[in-house]
């Protein structure tokens, strides 16, 4: 299951909704539970949020599947095929210290344009 991935439906606002699985190339729409608006609270033309619902590609702009939603899918499905351990690692004190992680990329600006010629489509 892969939480909080972001419908942008064609002409409405974006929906927030929890996938079975990862869109595929040969889908034709996307099976998605749990709808509900950016604040969470129940769509209007929703009568329960937890139903499956089916939003065929015609109806969809694009699908965003945010990096932190993604990474949680793939460590449940690591846990549940007993590919990876869930508990924490614990490094020994002789061990020597991981290098710093890198600094996220600064946030990239929004174009515009761009943005207008996606609404025009």
């Amino acid at each position: 299951m892969i939480r909080d991935v972001i419908l942008h439906v064609n002409g409405e606002q974006p929906l927030l909704a929890d996938l079975f699985e990862a869109p595929k190339p040969g889908d034709v729409g996307l099976s998605c539970t749990n709808l509900r608006q950016m604040n969470g609270k129940r769509p209007v033309f929703v009568d329960d949020i937890k139903s499956i619902f089916f939003f065929p590609y015609l109806h969809l702009r694009f699908v965003e599947i945010p990096p932190a939603a993604q990474a949680a899918s793939d460590m449940a499905l690591a846990v549940t095929t007993g590919d990876v351990d869930p508990r924490p690692r614990r490094e020994h004190a002789s061990a020597p210290a991981s290098e710093p992680e890198p600094e996220p990329e600064a946030e990239l600006e929004i174009d515009e344009d761009f943005l207008r010629r996606i609404r025009e489509v």
